[in-house]
């Protein structure tokens, strides 16, 4: 099993999706849910929801684990999205936009 390729705590090193992850959080963790195969619009809604909406931003970063291989539970995703909700956000979108193909989705932040 693998590792995420960036820290949680590696937010400034893709500055644009910093920027809109802490202004609005919706439209990545949105970006996020779309990266996966999951309805963009309705994750970025359900993100918004109070503890449900950790528990669907948690979901996406299960499956995010599952399709680069990284070690992790559903209970640490859960805890990740409970006390560190933006640096998850962050740390989700550059995994699943810096190992794009052409880097297509990078150019969407």
């Amino acid at each position: 099993m693998g590792e995420w390729s960036n820290g949680l705590c590696g937010c400034f090193g893709n500055f644009g999706i910093c920027a809109i992850t802490y202004f609005v959080p919706c439209v990545t963790a949105g970006r996020n849910a779309e990266a996966v195969g999951e309805n963009c619009v309705k994750y970025a809604i359900l993100s918004m929801c109070g503890p449900c909406g950790i528990y669907f931003q948690a979901k996406i970063r299960e499956k995010i684990r599952e399709q680069k291989g990284i070690e992790g539970t559903f209970m640490n995703d859960c805890l990740m999205h409970w006390f560190c909700t933006l640096c998850a956000l962050v740390q989700e979108a550059r995994e699943v936009t810096e190992d794009s193909p052409g880097g297509q989705a990078m150019a969407r932040y």
